[in-house]
């Protein structure tokens, strides 16, 4: 894939954040470009271990309704500790674990 180019303005201000080109098409088009550099994302360590925590509940949901699963008592109490977990003093540091 080709890199993607941004137009910009005389004053290095992009001028629409939606229009992405080749380098070929904005140099014969427009008079300033750059380089297009994608956002990454930053997450604190918290958010990061919210999202962990949100995916574990997302994977034991399905043993919420089973009454006879084999290990729902074990599954149930690592729920009340993961929902638990961000108001305790080891969060984010100690993870619970099933």
């Amino acid at each position: 894939m080709s890199n993607l180019w941004t137009i910009k303005d005389a004053d290095g201000n992009v001028t629409n954040q939606c229009i992405k080109g080749s380098e070929e098409f904005v140099s014969a088009t427009f008079d300033y470009y750059e380089a297009y550099v994608a956002p990454t994302a930053s997450f604190t360590e918290e958010q990061q271990a919210r999202m962990w925590r949100d995916q574990e509940l997302i994977t034991t949901d399905y043993i919420v309704p089973i009454s006879d699963h084999p290990s729902r008592t074990a599954t149930m109490a690592y729920r009340v500790a993961l929902r638990d977990w961000p108001s305790t003093s080891d969060f984010p540091a100690t993870k619970p674990t099933l």
